[in-house]
Order: C-alpha cells, then sequence, then structure tokens
C-alpha cells in the first residue's frame, strides 16, 4: 500500500504532464468531470427535494391492524366452545388495555364480556354497518410505498373514535358473535412525497452545461486569440506575433503561425533582396557594356570619319578599339561563366593536386605584373606536399583573382601575404595585403556579382565585378567556404577546402 501513495504523484505527473498536450485528452476529462457534477446536483436535488418536503401524517394503520390480530386470536379461542367453558377467563387473558371484547348471541344479548366492558345489549345491525363502512374506507385508503419496501395502507380516524371488528362464532352449537372493540393507537409517520426526475434531469443538464462551458471557456478564448492572429497575419501584418500559452495542439499551432509568419517575411525581404540585385545587376551590366561600347563606337566614328592625323594615329585608335573588344568579350565569358556556376551547369573534373606547387607556380607567373604594380608576394607555406582533390583549371581561377584584387587594390608599394596551412580534413589558403580602410559591413557584399566598392565603376580601380563572385561558386561547388576579414587597413580573404 505504501507503495502505491509513492507511486501517486508520479502518476499525477505523468497524467497531467500528457493531459495538458492533448486537446483530445483535456476534452475527455473536462466530459468526465462535467458528467460526475451533473449526476451529484441531480442526485443531491433528490435529497434536499425529499427532505424539505417531508410530510408528518398520524396513522393508525398498525394499531387497527393488532385489533384485528386480537379478534382473529380469540375467536380461535372461543369458537366451539361450550359455555361451561371458563369463557370469561379466556377473553381476559387474551385481551389489551385498549380494547372490549364481548360475545353475543344473534339478538345482541351479551353473554359473556371481557372485565373492562360494561355493556349488556349491543345493536348488532348497526355493529355490523359500521364495521363494513370502516372496512370500505380502509380499502380505499392511500398506498404508501416506503422506503424499505413495505407497503402499508394509511387511514386517519379522528380521536376518540372506536374501531369495531365483529364476526361470527358457533357457541354450543349456536351461532354468536364475537364483538371486538378498540380505540385505535395514533402513530406519527413522515412521508417522503415522490420526486420529479424531470426537474433533476433539468439540474443536472444545466450543471454540466454551465461546467463545461466554465471549464473550456480559457481554451475557447484562446482558439479565438490564434484565428485574430492568423487574420492580423493575412493582413501583410507579418510582425505579429500570437502569444503562446500551454503545450497541446493549439499551442503548436500557434507556434507553427508564428514560424510561417517569420518565414514569409524572411522570403518576402529575400524577394526585395532579390528585385534589387535584379535591378543593380541590369544598371550594373548596361553600365559596364555601355561604357567599352561607347569607346569602340567613338573610335571607329572617328576612324570612319578619317579625323587622325597619321597611320601612327590610326594604329592606335584601332588598338584601343580592339582592347575595348576584349574587356568586353572578358565581360561577357566571365558572365556566362558565373551565370553556369550558379546554375551548377558545370560539372568539376577533380584529381589529386598538390597545393603548395600551385600556389608556388602561380606565384612565379605573377612575378612581372606584380614587379610593374610594385608589390611583393611574401609566401608563407605550412610544409610541402599538400594534397586535395581540386578542379585545377577552376582552383586556379580562385587564388589567381584572389591574388590580382590584392595587387590591384594593394598600396603602393607593399606586400602582399599568401599563407598556406592545413589540418586533418581541411587545408586553407590566405591572402592579405594593406589597403585603403574597408568598412566591415562592405565585407558581406564584396562576393555579391556586380558588387565593387568604388560605386563609380571606374576601369582604373577594377575589373567586372564577377571575380570575387565567380571564386565563391567555386569554392562553394568544392565543399569549401570563402570569406574576408579586415583590421584597419589590413584585409584578408580566407579559402577553407577539404583535403580529400
Amino acid at each position: 500500500m505504501k507503495k502505491i501513495f509513492k507511486l501517486l504523484p508520479q502518476i499525477y505527473h505523468f497524467g497531467k504532464e500528457h493531459i495538458i498536450r492533448s486537446v483530445r485528452l483535456e476534452l475527455v476529462v473536462t466530459f468526465c468531470i462535467c458528467l460526475v457534477a451533473a449526476f451529484i446536483s441531480g442526485s443531491w436535488y433528490n435529497g434536499y427535494y425529499k427532505e424539505k418536503h417531508m410530510i408528518a401524517e398520524i396513522d393508525y394503520s398498525s394499531s387497527i391492524q393488532k385489533i384485528s390480530d386480537e379478534m382473529v386470536y380469540i375467536k380461535s379461542q372461543v369458537d366451539g366452545k361450550s359455555t361451561k367453558d371458563n369463557i370469561n377467563e379466556i377473553l381476559d387473558n387474551n385481551v389489551k388495555s385498549n380494547t372490549k371484547v364481548y360475545l353475543t348471541d344473534i339478538g345482541g344479548k351479551v353473554l359473556f364480556e371481557s372485565s373492562n366492558a360494561k355493556a349488556q345489549k349491543l345493536d348488532i345491525y348497526e355493529l355490523i354497518t359500521k364495521s363494513e363502512n370502516f372496512k370500505r374506507e380502509y380499502d380505499e385508503a392511500t398506498i404508501i410505498d416506503t422506503d424499505n419496501g413495505i407497503v402499508q395502507k394509511r387511514i386517519s380516524l379522528e380521536k376518540g373514535v372506536d374501531y369495531t371488528r365483529i364476526d361470527g362464532i358457533t357457541l354450543e352449537n349456536k351461532k354468536a358473535y364475537l364483538v371486538v372493540m378498540g380505540t385505535p393507537q395514533q402513530k406519527i409517520t413522515y412521508i417522503r412525497p415522490s420526486y420529479s426526475p424531470f426537474l433533476s434531469g433539468i439540474i443536472a443538464i444545466f450543471t454540466f452545461i454551465f461546467l463545461f462551458y466554465f471549464l473550456t471557456n480559457k481554451k475557447m478564448m484562446y482558439i479565438e486569440k490564434v484565428s485574430r492572429g492568423l487574420m492580423e497575419i493575412s493582413k501583410d501584418n507579418l510582425d505579429y506575433r500570437i502569444e503562446l500559452h500551454g503545450k497541446d495542439e493549439i499551442a503548436k499551432l500557434a507556434y507553427n503561425i508564428n514560424f510561417m509568419a517569420g518565414e514569409l517575411k524572411k522570403r518576402i525581404e529575400r524577394e526585395r533582396a532579390a528585385e534589387k540585385t535584379k535591378n543593380d545587376l541590369i544598371t550594373n551590366v548596361s553600365h559596364d557594356l555601355r561604357t567599352p561600347l561607347t569607346s569602340i563606337k567613338g573610335y571607329l566614328l572617328l576612324l570612319k570619319d578619317k579625323k587622325y592625323k597619321d597611320s601612327s594615329e590610326l594604329n592606335d585608335f584601332i588598338n584601343i578599339s580592339y582592347n575595348k573588344s576584349e574587356k568586353l568579350e572578358s565581360l561577357i565569358n566571365d558572365l556566362f561563366e558565373y551565370t553556369k556556376l550558379s546554375n551548377r551547369v558545370i560539372k568539376l573534373n577533380k584529381e589529386k593536386i598538390c597545393v603548395d606547387e600551385l600556389l608556388e607556380q602561380l606565384v612565379e607567373e605573377l612575378y612581372v605584373i606584380c614587379k610593374e604594380n610594385n608589390v611583393t608576394i611574401e609566401k608563407d607555406i605550412y610544409s610541402k606536399n599538400i594534397y586535395a582533390e581540386l578542379d585545377g583549371d577552376k582552383i586556379v581561377r580562385v587564388f589567381e583573382n584572389l591574388l590580382m584584387n590584392a595587387v590591384r587594390y594593394s598600396l603602393k608599394p607593399g606586400v602582399i601575404k599568401l599563407r598556406l596551412s592545413e589540418n586533418e580534413r581541411y587545408i586553407v589558403v590566405n591572402v592579405g595585403n594593406k589597403c585603403e580602410n574597408v568598412n566591415k559591413d562592405e565585407l558581406t557584399k564584396i562576393f555579391n556579382r556586380f558588387y565593387r566598392m568604388d560605386k563609380s565603376r571606374s576601369e582604373a580601380t577594377g575589373g567586372s565585378g564577377l571575380g570575387l563572385a565567380i571564386a565563391k561558386n567555386i569554392v562553394e561547388m568544392h565543399g569549401g567556404k570563402i570569406w574576408a576579414e579586415c583590421n584597419e587597413d589590413n584585409i584578408v580573404f580566407f579559402v577553407k577546402l577539404p583535403k580529400m
């Protein structure tokens, strides 16, 4: 038993935890509580009604029954007796204090009587009439079904009225009458009236409805709050959040609605950002294409109108137009390659590549360009023979772009720091240089397509603005990551690639 009592708190908490997580269980428990309360209220009203409307009545039926029983017993004792028998003694021994017994002939003359009886002659006809009237009244009396299941007949008499029983007997082979007279003793009884089950049912139903409404009102108000919140969100108020209450399915629904609103807001913001990016792309592409085209068109117009001084100036115009067309071709190729990389149209041709040797070779190829721009590359190779599964052509494009940007934007004279390190799973390449102060907010944007920190998009300070966007796509296709960090006038690009 002690173990059971110890388990009760655990059972209670277990049940409570499951109930508060399920609307179905909450409704079942609420229904059961309301049903029990309705039954109790109906039963209480039944008992209250019976007690409140109990009727007190004076009952003579039990006393009358005793007189009748006495009559039957005395008859059995004197019927068939002779006058020589001691009948008076028999009558006195069996008579009660409140009854009188007579033995008369058929004319009403008293032959024997009990000691308390004084009459000498009785009117038999009158006694028979009274006895019959009383019997009829008793037979028509109300039948009462008591709580203990005993059926009684109830009759009320005026105080002092005698009850007479008369019956024929044989005395010395002659007909005679046995007359028993008695005053019935009153007995007070209480009657519980029958109640209407309809009224008890109405009270039980009312109790059930009221209690069910009271217990579910909080939950229904919360459902209405969720509904209002959903309507508010549907009106494009995506910042609105429904207050969370409980842990059941309705609370989960409210959480999911809030989550949906947040996701819709993010999606709309992304769509707006994409729309802005698209507009910027159109603007930037138009600018970057129009600039070389305008130059080419201008020089061709000069050639068409023969507005050149000599053959040397003619060749200069032709060379300038050719260089502009090459830049235009490079821009179109970059845009085409970026589109293919973004849509994952290009497949990587991976092979085992020695990364430190690749970087050494790339630095050698850039020696002349670095010298022309008055910068040097300072190498910090962690170790030799660092291998990784890479697409050689694509990854060279990444490192070449980073080094060329460093050459282009580094302060002159300057030093470009190239560092290669590794761990068990990744290789990390760092390219850093000193430059003009960079806004940290721009570091998250420099990998966007056509983004250039030079808002004038001058040819003298940069390329197409697609180089870093292409590099990011290539690195991500390799399962790696590229990012930039800056500290005052130092900017460092990091490329993290899986080894195998």
